[in-house]
């Protein structure tokens, strides 16, 4: 069961319905941090996500051996590994273009894990599979595909840019308004995406984003 929840911490993507009837289940606030290098490329993403208080509560009841109401830090820790196991195949929701072609990212060290104010948190960093020369426009976002959890960046300055080098390029916070990206692209969102938004990669046109121009 506990698997099953935390499938990105609970994201039950077996279960996860259509789009066209999809509505989220989990919720969370996020922060992302783009980190340019030394040598003028992107370095790492930053990730804060905190969870509301509804998934973290199941999340205590699925992995509090000892039964004391809260995460002890091995329990902390297994939470983190079963994340990082459970979210490889989706990019740990990481959405990245570069210049219009999609970047993977390398899988973190690790999910650092914590549960504060009956909330769950975690912190980790990715890194782009591939060089990404800050030239040109670049797009960073966090979305879960299967539209299970909501990822919400509370205000503009939760998706930010950190580095001499990426801060001298223009950037800006872009929030799609769904019924404008259904009208602008009802030629291309197929029935196979109705069908299965995981399965398709459109479903990123509704995500949030941070738009870099260099």
């Amino acid at each position: 069961m506990k698997t099953q929840r935390l499938v990105m911490a609970g994201l039950a993507t077996l279960i996860a319905p259509a789009l066209a009837a999809a509505h989220p289940h989990i919720f969370a606030e996020a922060r992302l941090e783009i980190v340019s290098d030394d040598k003028g490329e992107i370095g790492e993403l930053r990730n804060v996500w905190r969870f509301d208080e509804l998934f973290s509560a199941s999340v205590v009841l699925d992995f509090d051996k000892n039964s004391n109401a809260t995460l002890d830090p091995e329990e902390l820790k297994e939470v983190g590994q079963t994340v990082l196991e459970s979210l490889s195949e989706y990019n740990y929701y990481t959405t990245i273009l570069d210049n219009g072609k999609s970047v993977k990212v390398n899988k973190p060290e690790a999910i650092n894990v914590d549960y504060k104010d009956n909330q769950l948190l975690m912190i980790f960093a990715v890194k782009p599979a591939q060089p990404m020369p800050l030239k040109g426009k670049l797009s960073f976002g966090v979305y879960d595909p299967t539209m299970y959890t909501a990822m919400d960046f509370p205000t503009d300055d939760d998706l930010t840019v950190v580095g001499e080098k990426i801060e001298a390029c223009k950037h800006q916070v872009v929030r799609p308004d769904p019924d404008e990206v259904l009208a602008e692209n009802k030629d291309t969102l197929t029935d196979a995406f109705w069908n299965d938004p995981t399965g398709t990669d459109m479903s990123k046109l509704f995500a949030t984003r941070l738009e870099v121009t260099c």
